[in-house]
């Protein structure tokens, strides 16, 4: 389990980053997949959301996850709230409920962990290219400030996910991103006639778009196997026919 060291800092939550270590899954999903919706044993995967519920001590019963589907949607969950766990096909989480932990999952996406100290609200977002082009952290934030989080009091944690050295892109994807916004260009980088795309810089500078300052970057490539995580480049290159999912997990005490 990785840690945000600003995110540690704060009382009130806890919080956690998980690679693929620590789990009871086996073969390609060895061994602490969380990806319930995976072709991986359903029974295993429960195990595994038990152990990284107990990890970080969590009190309440079940990690609340979404049906994850690359989009700009996300849910706000109060004390009014009556929703089923996996019932909604979003991207990012917000609450304000204690003792209610809400994660997404990812395998070369990236995982963010937002928290107003304040205002006592948190945030799990799953940014893909598609989520984070189409405006999935702008829409979180900006909810949240609308519930009154502010800038000053809000801590960001950007957690791993695959890297600009790794995440090869063809032209046209390119051209999407630059056609957006010409500064795009700053994301990618031209090797050996091939174009690589910077995931998780690009989603950095979204969040900074909103003056927050207070922002950690979990430097960790997932697509480098020595670093143990679910990566679904990984899969395709090794041509396997389905893979593993990290979870990342907060929750207000």
């Amino acid at each position: 389990m990785f840690k945000s060291k600003k995110l540690s800092k704060l009382q009130n939550i806890k919080h956690g980053f998980f690679n693929k270590n620590g789990g009871v899954s086996k073969g390609i999903y060895k061994s602490l997949n969380c990806g319930i919706g995976s072709k991986d044993n359903k029974k295993n995967v429960k195990k595994n959301l038990k152990i990284v519920k107990n990890k970080i001590c969590i009190k309440s019963k079940e990690i609340f996850l979404v049906k994850q589907i690359h989009s700009n949607k996300f849910i706000f969950i109060n004390e009014k709230s009556k929703i089923t766990n996996r019932s909604k096909k979003v991207d990012a989480i917000i609450t304000n409920q204690k003792n209610f932990p809400i994660a997404i999952l990812t395998a070369d996406c990236v995982p963010i962990l937002i928290y107003d100290n304040k205002k006592n609200m948190i945030a799990a977002v799953h940014a893909g290219w598609k989520g984070a082009y189409n405006g999935i952290i702008k829409n979180v934030i900006n909810f949240m400030f609308k519930q009154g989080c502010k800038s000053i009091n809000t801590t960001v944690a950007i957690g791993p996910s695959i890297s600009k050295n790794s995440y090869e892109v063809q032209k046209d994807f390119k051209n999407k991103f630059v056609k957006k916004d010409k500064k795009n260009i700053n994301f990618f980088k031209d090797s050996n006639k091939k174009i690589y795309f910077d995931l998780p810089n690009y989603v950095k500078t979204q969040v900074k778009l909103h003056k927050i300052k207070n922002i950690d970057f979990l430097n960790k490539d997932t697509f480098i196997k020595k670093n143990n995580f679910f990566s679904a480049r990984q899969s395709i290159k090794f041509k396997h026919n389905d893979y593993g999912r990290n979870i990342s997990i907060i929750v207000i005490n």
